[in-house]
């Protein structure tokens, strides 16, 4: 079975730090990148930050603030998020892009909220 597992959203004050972390599993191993994207309210989605295979691309905006990890079995990022802001919040969600066959195919986990208080 195909399972993104986020964890680590929660509640800080700004200039906190919260890590998320995404675990991907069952057939969606190794997938060819891994990484964050959010969604405040009212607005798109949009991407954080994602790791494809020794490449790591951030957005603009948390650039020097956000590190992504990812483990050496490929299957786990970690998103290391400093010096919050409260434009920051929102939920963030996990994506995983799995070669099948010559397909690529796109895993999104259930999102976990991320808030950051003025």
């Amino acid at each position: 079975q195909a399972q993104l597992v986020e964890s680590g959203g929660g509640l800080v004050q700004a200039g906190g730090s919260l890590t998320l972390s995404c675990v991907a599993s069952g057939s969606i191993v190794n997938p060819v990148a891994l990484g964050w994207y959010r969604q405040a309210p009212g607005k798109q989605r949009e991407l954080v930050a994602v790791d494809t295979g020794g490449l790591t691309n951030y957005a603009d905006s948390v650039k020097g603030r956000f590190s992504l990890s990812r483990d050496n079995a490929g299957n786990t990022v970690f998103l290391q998020m400093n010096s919050l802001k409260p434009e920051d919040t929102a939920v963030y969600y996990c994506k995983a892009v799995k070669r099948v066959f010559f397909t690529l195919q796109e895993y999104w986990g259930q999102g976990t909220q991320v808030t950051v208080s003025s």
